[in-house]
């Protein structure tokens, strides 16, 4: 499932390792050596970055709060585990 990152961007969420925010030095220096191993994700739309998403095999960077993707990211997995719940309630799930 893809989840809204920002300005047009989706990243998918069973990639999504961690959501964290971009100023603590450890993440500095993750984010500095993604952009030099040229697996850096600039989804900022040339504004302030305020998240950094980590995942399998990108650093991915966002303007918007930690807290704001962890809010939808959390909304996508309860409207999943919903679906599949009425699935299974009506009988249409594979088993």
């Amino acid at each position: 499932m893809l989840i809204n990152i920002g300005y047009g961007n989706v990243v998918n969420s069973n990639k999504i390792v961690a959501i964290v925010s971009p100023d603590a030095a450890p993440i500095k220096r993750l984010v500095q050596a993604a952009k030099e191993n040229k697996t850096a994700v600039d989804a900022t739309q040339g504004r302030k970055t305020k998240a950094v998403i980590i995942t399998d095999n990108h650093v991915i960077l966002s303007a918007l709060l930690p807290d704001t993707i962890a809010g939808r990211f959390c909304s996508l997995e309860k409207n999943s585990f919903e679906t599949e719940k009425n699935t299974r309630e009506r009988g249409d799930a594979y088993e």
